[in-house]
């Protein structure tokens, strides 16, 4: 907490020095640098007394900036405008001729006050006024009932409906060492400025080194202060490629829930040598995206140094993490929805190694079912069987077939968002398991976004015959092509009827041995 709310008040270092590298810095961020520069001693003190090496280490990468801090403090007006034209950034004593001049125009206001009480003595005009504007300068207003009043030496300089306004010598004189005073202590103010711009400039690589350790400093507060706050746990890292974590949170979505909602963690045993490839299936809205993603951020958090939101986590390290997750085009550059995802799994495909993780979040949703099947399917095998590529991979989709894959791929294992259907409803329980899910319950989705009720019942009439038609001459077609339909041919057999149909009786009947070779060819 003491480091958090000591760097709230810094500023950024690095930004203000290109300011100043350009001439225009303020004289508010002059001053910013001393205050931020001014805290490093304290900072030292407490990371010198952690105990913790790679702390204690920060604590030395520090310089000494007492020099600049107190020079910019000596000089700069804690409370200086933004600009300098404004005055007032020079504090008093540091110029004597600045000094002098200052005392000039403060004088010159009671000058002023006496002046114009003089005047209203002398020619008895109580309301005359000694004025000033940028155009006209120093003036002397009176009324037109008072114009007879007026002595000769008086010279006329402006007539308005009511009054007039004059200038005499005296006013004159003063008007033109006031005006110059003014403009010498701009240009003086000026110049201790840019000097002391030039001072710091010539500090700039101590400077930079201390926002580079200023930046370290934050980011290892941050990542502690989140720790505390969140009840992450520090993870292992190891070279082995495993993926072992209990009880995982997504560390966003955790936040935002309402606090009438407790977020549901997830464990996750994962080995390449294993399991290197878990295929998740289960229903929309299941959680399926949300534990994909969870498990991405506690990869990138544990290895850039930030602890985990988990009660365990051991994480082998990874040397790219990869995502095909969403469903976006780029319209302007000619490329669909379905291309898009095409290039991200290329590009998956292409640069993934052994020590990568792999993030799949349906594959083929965009093209039509037996496309998308049949790309999916040959995306999992070639992850699995390809050297130099079997990454770390979980793979959500909604292509119940490839769950068949788990017979043909050694180290590939089925995994399921597990549902709960009561009264005619399902309950989504947002935990993963060991299997594979039946059903994709899209149209219980449909229902709770609002679908009609007529849209909702037809949807599903239409899903039962489909997958009545599922088990029929189109699936069994295919199933003679590919392997991936061998356990749905075997659940086909055992339906069927058992009783032999005209072809197969007539078959039966024919004695090969005894047939002529004309018989055979008829």
């Amino acid at each position: 907490k003491f480091f958090s709310k000591s760097l709230s008040l810094t500023s950024d270092l690095q930004r203000i020095l290109g300011k100043i590298n350009k001439s225009k810095a303020t004289p508010r961020e002059i001053y910013a640098i001393a205050i931020t520069l001014g805290k490093i001693p304290d900072w030292q003190d407490k990371l010198s007394k952690t105990n913790v090496e790679d702390l204690i280490d920060l604590s030395n990468i520090f310089h000494d900036s007492k020099k600049i801090v107190n020079n910019i403090i000596e000089k700069i007006n804690h409370d200086a405008p933004v600009n300098i034209s404004q005055g007032s950034i020079i504090k008093n004593g540091v110029n004597e001729e600045l000094d002098d001049l200052r005392i000039l125009l403060k004088n010159g206001k009671n000058w002023i006050s006496k002046y114009q009480e003089d005047l209203r003595r002398e020619l008895d005009i109580s309301k005359l006024k000694v004025g000033f504007n940028k155009i006209f300068g120093y003036y002397i207003e009176v009324t037109k009932t008072h114009q007879h009043k007026i002595p000769k030496e008086f010279i006329r300089k402006q007539t308005l409906v009511n009054s007039e306004r004059y200038i005499t010598e005296e006013l004159k004189s003063y008007e033109e060492k006031i005006l110059s005073a003014e403009d010498k202590i701009l240009e003086i103010e000026s110049k201790l400025f840019y000097d002391l711009c030039n001072d710091i400039l010539n500090e700039k690589s101590m400077i930079q080194e201390n926002a580079t350790a200023i930046s370290l400093l934050d980011v290892y507060s941050s990542f502690a202060l989140l720790s505390i706050k969140n009840n992450y746990v520090k993870p292992k890292i190891t070279e082995n490629k495993i993926l072992s974590i209990q009880q995982g949170r997504h560390p966003v979505v955790e936040r935002l829930l309402p606090s009438t909602e407790k977020f549901i963690p997830n464990d996750i045993e994962m080995d390449a040598n294993i399991n290197q490839i878990h295929l998740l299936t289960g229903p929309n809205m299941a959680g399926k995206s949300t534990y994909l993603r969870q498990l991405g951020l506690m990869v990138i958090m544990a290895q850039i140094g930030c602890f985990v939101p988990a009660k365990k986590a051991s994480i082998g390290i990874v040397d790219k993490l990869f995502t095909r997750v969403g469903a976006s085009d780029n319209l302007a550059g000619g490329e669909s929805t379905f291309l898009v995802e095409m290039n991200e799994a290329s590009n998956i495909l292409n640069n993934a190694t052994d020590n990568s993780f792999i993030l799949l979040d349906e594959v083929g949703r965009g093209t039509s079912t037996f496309d998308g099947l049949s790309l999916a399917w040959a995306i999992t095998e070639h992850i699995h069987n390809t050297d130099g590529i079997r990454a770390r991979t979980i793979f959500a989709t909604h292509y119940h077939e490839l769950t068949a894959l788990s017979g043909r791929l050694d180290y590939l294992r089925c995994h399921t968002m597990r549902v709960k259907e009561w009264r005619d409803d399902v309950v989504f329980l947002h935990e993963v398991a060991a299997g594979a899910a039946d059903r994709s319950y899209g149209i219980h989705v449909g229902k709770l976004a609002g679908l009609p009720p007529g849209v909702v019942d037809r949807a599903e009439a239409v899903l039962k015959t489909l997958e009545v038609d599922e088990q029929g001459s189109v699936m069994r077609d295919l199933a003679v092509e590919l392997p991936l339909f061998e356990n749905l041919i075997a659940a086909s057999a055992v339906a069927a009827s058992t009783e032999p149909t005209p072809v197969e009786r007539a078959v039966d009947r024919i004695i090969p041995d005894e047939l002529t070779p004309r018989a055979a060819l008829d």
